[in-house]
């Protein structure tokens, strides 16, 4: 599947790329831009039916809209475009086409009677004006934030994107509470000349538009493909029995990562066929509780209230089958009867690759000793240090062994005292 990119006047080209990575253009090309989507139904062939006239259009980070192709122009991924703008026209590029984009409508609830219209495919003075205006955002960004220092607004400006013919500005800001624009847009409309539009986002889509590596070692699932920012609480990570730590579980936004959401389901659904974390066993050595709950072995720990410190592991049927005791009034089996796992017993765990040395990547260097430094050289004699010091030079040097050596100067040490002194 090749993207075609605008790159010379009304003509466009294919790049020859089959990937999914795209085409080293990073300007134009649909795949250079985030939330990139994979048209899955590119090889089914459609029902007879009247093609799909609707076309979907990406914009700066994780802008997307729908529009329509009044004019049929022949489009495919990849293709820029210049579309209907409230004021003037804006440019962006295609980024699905086909059947899919009536299934995601649908899926959006995108009234398509509201959809704007295609102009044309953008000629090369529509890309240098955008790639002009572009280019301005990032100083536009560090001087407006500088105007809303100065004017004493708790606010912060995310981001900036001007529209593809410079006609409008959109300042992306986070801000906690409620804001007083009347000023801040008089000083940005004489400083910028364009029309300015303010747009107040979440932390969650801050990190979105900024994008970054998370704890994971990969993107941002915010940044490259969710869309949906649904509230996570502090519950998904008990169900899933993690350790409440705010380091460990909030993102680069600051609030709980989204990833906490993904497995949640699996979790629930697991749990379901477990006995209640407080649960209580009454067995003849003395009663039991609930320390932990092993989701993937499908076991849970329990410890006496005598000796907390001795834990043991039991299966999910064993602990039904005590429970069904308990209510008939009858003692369970002790613990140790079942299986046992103290803590004490713990196998050793070799850490091969010292993933827990903080050291690993330092290099260990061997100090050398002192050998002019009187206490460390206190039981010896002058004429042992001396040989010693020979030995070692023809260890080092053997050829050397017959060449005469260099006067060298040796360090006198003081006389070795009497026991009667």
């Amino acid at each position: 599947m090749s993207c075609g990119c605008n790159t010379s006047g009304d003509s466009t080209h294919s790049c020859a790329t089959k990937s999914t990575t795209g085409c080293s253009n990073v300007d134009t090309c649909g795949n250079s831009y985030k939330l990139n989507v994979f048209d899955w139904l590119s090889t089914v062939k459609a029902p007879q039916q009247s093609k799909c006239p609707m076309v979907e259009v990406r914009f700066k980070n994780d802008r997307k809209s729908y529009y329509h192709n009044v004019n049929q122009l022949p489009l495919h991924l990849g293709s820029v475009v210049t579309v209907e703008s409230n004021p003037g026209h804006d440019i962006g590029v295609v980024s699905l086409t086909g059947e899919l984009v009536r299934i995601q409508m649908k899926k959006k609830n995108f009234n398509e009677e509201l959809a704007p219209k295609i102009y044309r495919i953008s000629s090369q003075k529509d890309i240098e004006i955008w790639q002009e205006v572009r280019k301005k955002e990032e100083s536009v960004k560090i001087q407006a934030r500088k105007i809303a220092k100065n004017l004493h607004l708790e606010m912060k400006i995310t981001d900036v994107e001007y529209q593809g013919d410079g006609a409008k500005a959109t300042f992306y800001y986070t801000a906690e509470g409620r804001v007083d624009f009347r000023q801040l847009i008089k000083e940005y409309a004489s400083a910028f000349k364009t029309k300015i539009d303010m747009k107040q986002i979440g932390y969650r889509q801050e990190s979105a538009k900024v994008g970054g590596i998370g704890s994971c070692g990969r993107e941002l699932c915010c940044s490259t493909w969710l869309t949906d920012f649904r509230s996570v609480n502090t519950n998904a990570a008990r169900y899933q029995q993690l350790s409440i730590n705010p380091l460990k579980l909030a993102g680069q936004c600051g609030k709980l990562k989204c990833c906490l959401n993904f497995e949640l389901d699996s979790y629930v659904d697991a749990l379901n066929d477990f006995p209640s974390s407080n649960t209580v066993l009454d067995t003849e050595k003395g009663r039991a509780f609930c320390i932990k709950i092993d989701v993937f072995k499908r076991k849970m720990w329990f410890a006496y209230v005598e000796n907390s410190m001795a834990w043991y592991d039991i299966d999910v049927a064993d602990v039904k089958k005590m429970i069904s005791m308990n209510k008939k009034g009858k003692k369970a089996t002790p613990l140790e009867d079942l299986k046992s796992f103290a803590l004490d017993d713990k196998p050793v765990t070799v850490d091969l690759i010292q993933e827990n040395n903080l050291d690993r990547f330092e290099k260990k260097r061997n100090k050398q000793r002192n050998k002019g430094n009187f206490q460390q050289n206190n039981n010896k004699t002058p004429n042992n240090s001396s040989e010693n010091q020979q030995n070692t030079a023809e260890k080092r040097n053997p050829e050397q062994k017959d060449q005469k050596k260099p006067f060298k100067h040796k360090k006198k040490f003081p006389p070795k005292r009497k026991n009667n002194e």
